[in-house]
């Protein structure tokens, strides 16, 4: 079923946080004295898990998208600033990604990067196309690319015939999802549209692509009221907030691999209760023209998202490996993999995050 929501646009997308980023940037102010359990180096620790996870060295995290306040980036972000990294023992440099995941999985791979995100989905056709990385995390089979349409549309088989905006094509899993609904995707015309969602509740298309944390929040700050259709709600599997390493990084330091996921995801629960303070520190770091009040709304639709559908029996972060096998062969169905592969299992390793919950629970300190 689609979600109803109120929708809205402020100004331009891509300028709120697509801005030219550096790694070079300022690092933000201190922490807040609520960040308590993050003190000094080590100081979450024992003496000799210190010492492994120093002998790992400078560890390089790479976004998926400058310093959005996305789920797996903001964390990441607040983990840093927060102190959680130093407590763990952990030299850890964060760089913004442009989007491209493509370059993402080749730099990981190469070893010029140690971490990054990219979808479940990304990482499967990396290893199809002979791209070695591996996933470690995902926050939520829900992913973010949606469908948008006007409130007057009740069923999307009323699409038939009528025009759809997208960014460059249409994205599998919309795609998907209209096929699975009974629409005739053939009968719709597809058009290329630039970054203001307003075209849609101007009634210069009838349906727009985008993604459930970014538009739909951009209109619902102008007072747009439009439907959000979601993939993930016609059976369509996707993820978000997924996190792969170098995996000769991690053969050489798991205790490192573990408490880099330790640390970001213990952050989650401090940006929920502290969001405001997080988002600073990614405005910080990415400099003049961050929208802070839209980056907000994102890390609060994100974070919703993964609460709302997370299992009670699973703990945040952990791969769901019947995803996995429903995104292969998702992949293959709509031709961007040739043939589902038999070890796909492979390209994931639980262990680390499953080394540091008891039970649902995160272990912190660390062991």
């Amino acid at each position: 079923m689609p979600a109803r929501t109120r929708l809205a646009i402020a100004a331009t997308v891509i300028a709120t946080v697509a801005i030219g980023l550096t790694a070079c940037s300022p690092t933000a102010s201190a922490p807040s004295d609520t960040s308590a359990d993050a003190a000094s180096e080590g100081s979450a620790i024992s003496a000799e898990r210190c010492e492994l996870n120093k002998a790992a060295g400078k560890i390089n995290f790479l976004t998926g998208y400058f310093y959005q306040a996305s789920a797996s980036i903001l964390n990441t972000v607040a983990a840093d600033e927060l102190g959680y990294f130093d407590a763990l023992c952990l030299d850890v440099d964060i760089q913004p990604g442009t989007g491209d995941t493509g370059e993402n999985a080749q730099l990981l791979a190469s070893g010029q990067v140690t971490f990054t995100g990219v979808g479940e989905q990304n990482l499967i056709q990396a290893q199809d196309n002979g791209i070695d990385i591996l996933g470690i995390s995902t926050l939520s089979n829900v992913g973010l690319e949606i469908l948008m349409t006007n409130t007057d549309v009740k069923d999307l088989t009323e699409l038939d015939g009528t025009i759809l905006g997208q960014k460059g094509n249409m994205p599998p899993a919309v795609e998907a999802m209209l096929t699975n609904a009974g629409v005739d995707v053939a009968s719709i015309q597809q058009v290329v549209v630039g970054y203001d969602p307003t075209i849609l509740p101007r009634g210069q298309v009838d349906s727009l692509t985008g993604f459930i944390s970014n538009e739909p929040n951009l209109l619902e700050a102008a007072d747009f009221d439009v439907t959000v259709w979601r993939p993930y709600d016609f059976g369509v599997p996707s993820s978000l907030g997924t996190v792969a390493v170098n995996p000769a990084f991690a053969e050489a330091n798991p205790t490192a691999v573990e408490d880099f996921m330790r640390a970001s995801l213990h952050a989650i629960d401090y940006c929920d209760e502290n969001i405001d303070e997080c988002v600073e520190y990614a405005s910080v770091l990415s400099g003049e023209g961050y929208d802070v009040a839209h980056n907000i709304k994102i890390w609060e639709t994100e974070s919703e998202i993964i609460t709302e559908n997370q299992p009670d029996d699973r703990p945040i972060g952990l791969v769901d490996t019947a995803n996995v096998d429903a995104i292969s062969d998702f992949l293959v169905e709509t031709d961007q993999i040739t043939k589902a592969p038999a070890d796909v299992q492979s390209y994931f390793d639980n262990s680390f995050i499953e080394n540091i919950y008891d039970g649902t629970t995160l272990i912190w300190p660390a062991p």
